[in-house]
């Protein structure tokens, strides 16, 4: 089973952008490549951000309407952290329901993208949280930093709190939100984390409008990626 779960040093962070990336690149390699959003919010019965991994993969709807409740198994309107999200409509999330989703779909692809909800420690319940199901099921991380101020704690928390469940670390990427904040923050950033942690840090992603001239800066990473998480 090959594998990867994404997350993020907070929401909004770009793990949409890069679960696409991954996507597009992997399915260029050969392999045989799926999305998953285990927990969609703010979002109608299918989720946003699946329609953005498969456009940016080149796909639709339609090239993957066999596994659309694989897929997202859940799916909620509330914009909110699953938890909430899932008490306003009266519905639990089943941790169970989402493995079974999971292991329905690696037994169906050579890759399966998981795409985490906001950061890494984003509560399902009262008792549980979404990366403790990541834990369960063995899958490496790969964390995306919100390259700004304030990225180098972020990031740090994050990455101590993967460690603390012993998950495997398949790498940082530092993508660029915006091209207001100054370069030598944007540079220092992925630079200190890397001497703090020894963690691989897996590159910056420059921020920019065009999706094919991203993914060409995304390929290096992709590379580092596949064989890290193979």
């Amino acid at each position: 089973m090959r594998a990867i779960f994404v997350t993020g040093t907070d929401t909004g962070v770009g793990k949409t952008v890069i679960c696409g990336l991954l996507g597009r690149f992997l399915s260029d390699k050969g392999y045989n490549v799926i999305t998953q959003k285990w927990v969609q919010s703010g979002s109608g019965s299918f989720p946003k951000d699946i329609d953005s991994h498969l456009k940016l993969m080149g796909l639709t709807r339609r090239d993957v309407k066999d596994y659309l409740s694989h897929i997202s198994p859940y799916s909620y309107r509330f914009p909110a952290s699953p938890h909430l999200s899932a008490d306003l409509e009266n519905k639990k999330i089943s941790s169970a329901r989402i493995k079974k989703s999971f292991r329905f779909l690696a037994k169906r692809f050579d890759f399966v993208i998981v795409e985490g909800s906001g950061g890494a420690l984003v509560p399902i319940n009262r008792k549980k949280l979404l990366i403790d199901i990541a834990k369960d099921l063995k899958l490496p991380v790969l964390v995306v930093a919100g390259n700004k101020l304030g990225a180098i704690n972020h990031t740090l928390l994050t990455i101590e709190a993967i460690r603390v469940r012993r998950m495997k670390i398949a790498g940082v990427i530092f993508n660029d939100l915006s091209k207001k904040t100054a370069e030598m923050i944007l540079k220092d950033n992925p630079d200190i984390v890397k001497a703090l942690t020894g963690e691989r840090i897996l590159g910056r992603l420059p921020w920019m409008k065009d999706k094919d001239s991203l993914y060409e800066a995304f390929i290096p990473k992709g590379e580092r990626i596949k064989w890290i998480a193979g």
